[in-house]
């Protein structure tokens, strides 16, 4: 990284249910400076337990990047904003709701928390958004700016993402709504995939029943499946009717962190950059 690309690159974070992801993100392309790293969410997932995996993992980030010589001075990585993507919504940096995470979190200042443990400033938002704001900016969504597109990510619950003409409608959690009596996301997610062992046709006739109520309650003209089951896509996707157009999404499982760098690059704005290649 030279003295003149240092503007370009913050930290993206993505923190989920059974991991929490790091990477060193180009703003300006999307790419990761090198592999993502990753340690466990720990168990229980307090915030006092979260924010010391925290702290490990932007540790092993920065000592990952001088070992590969991608930086010759820690002082560059020191200066770096910091993005997070968090699974819940987050209001005035308390958090409101948690999902997949322990329930302390409710009303817990998590700026505050990850400050005390890091030594360092995070900007927040939700995850799914944060992939969302990645595959509007760099992805498959990039060439329906314009539309209303959704983005769903299945893995460890259902995130989503709603853009309409590039704009963020943010923290629309439609992974919960309610289907057969329960939460979306405890029927469909690919976690229940791999839990219940389900054949990609089994799975793809709870997905079909999740998209078909989705597109009653909003009328995207795009869908992107997301998360890192998407790198499957040709196994399901076409098993599902939908009115909108079903793509999936590109970035997979790094999806996150790069919408979680975007944010942190722009002081805190989840402002999807019109002219991104």
């Amino acid at each position: 990284m030279t003295d003149d690309q240092q503007g370009r690159f913050a930290i993206g974070v993505d923190v989920g249910g059974t991991g929490i992801k790091a990477g060193l993100v180009d703003t300006e392309t999307g790419n990761l400076a090198f592999k993502r790293v990753r340690v466990l969410t720990p168990k229980p997932s307090t915030p006092p337990e979260v924010g010391a995996a925290m702290a490990e993992l932007i540790e092993l980030l920065v000592s990952t990047a001088l070992e590969l010589g991608v930086v010759d001075d820690r002082s560059v990585l020191d200066a770096l904003p910091i993005g997070c993507g968090f699974p819940g919504v987050v209001r005035d940096d308390h958090v409101d709701y948690a999902a997949n995470l322990d329930q302390t979190w409710i009303g817990s200042n998590i700026t505050r928390i990850l400050a005390e443990h890091t030594g360092r400033r995070f900007f927040i938002m939700n995850d799914a958004d944060a992939a969302g704001l990645a595959e509007m900016t760099f992805g498959a969504g990039r060439k329906h700016r314009k539309k209303t597109v959704l983005l769903t990510t299945l893995g460890t619950g259902i995130g989503t993402a709603l853009f309409t003409q590039g704009r963020l409608v943010p923290y629309t959690e439609l992974g919960h709504f309610e289907m057969n009596g329960r939460d979306a996301e405890t029927q469909a997610a690919e976690s229940v995939k791999v839990r219940e062992n389900l054949s990609y046709e089994e799975w793809a006739g709870r997905l079909q029943q999740y998209y078909s109520q989705v597109e009653l309650l909003v009328a995207p003209d795009v869908i992107l499946i997301g998360g890192g089951i998407s790198k499957s896509h040709t196994q399901f996707l076409h098993l599902i009717r939908t009115r909108a157009e079903l793509k999936p999404a590109k970035l997979l499982n790094n999806a996150g962190i790069v919408g979680a760098a975007i944010l942190a690059a722009n002081n805190g704005k989840a402002k999807v950059k019109k002219g991104s290649a």
